[in-house]
């Protein structure tokens, strides 16, 4: 898995990136592994797109502080979606959409990642804000990414299945 991956932050701000915020960061998520496309907001020109913090294992949460840590050989390519605005990083894969928050406390990145899940079905699957709101109810799944480093990072989840069954009625 990729530890840290992400934009340069926005407001010029010259932070860590072992700090993470809706540009990315070490957000240590278990998901962003091979085969993820991942999509970041961008904040400068360019986007200045960084990763690193390879782990070959991690348990959810990076609660040691650790994963093992190792280097790897990654192959990536990055596009460019002018046409689309987004607030949050958000992934998908093979089974799974899902959006990232990252924030202290817990709780406020769980929102983040909730609220950016919320507008994604919104804009993408045509649900209104009622409709998009129950299906969250009824089909989410959150895991939690990091708790150790000065954001947490919470990744809110919805398969792929249950996006089917809504699009065939």
């Amino acid at each position: 898995m990729i530890g840290c991956c992400g934009v340069a932050p926005g407001l010029n701000e010259a932070i860590s990136t072992a700090t993470s915020g809706p540009h990315g960061g070490n957000m240590d998520y278990r998901g962003i592994r091979t085969g993820v496309t991942l999509s970041f907001p961008v904040f400068r020109p360019g986007a200045l797109f960084f990763l690193g913090d390879c782990h070959a294992c991690q348990g959810d949460g990076e609660i040691v502080g650790t994963g093992i840590e190792t280097s790897f050989e990654v192959a990536f390519r990055v596009e460019i979606d002018k046409g689309r605005t987004i607030g949050w990083p958000r992934g998908e894969d093979a089974t799974d959409i899902f959006t990232l928050g990252n924030a202290r406390p817990l709780d406020q990145a769980l929102q983040h990642a909730t609220t950016e899940m919320l507008d994604w079905l919104s804009r993408d699957y045509r649900m209104d804000a009622m409709a998009a709101s129950h299906f969250l109810g009824q089909t989410v799944r959150y895991d939690i990414a990091n708790v150790f480093n000065p954001a947490y990072s919470v990744a809110c989840r919805i398969a792929k299945a249950d996006l089917e069954r809504v699009d065939a009625g």
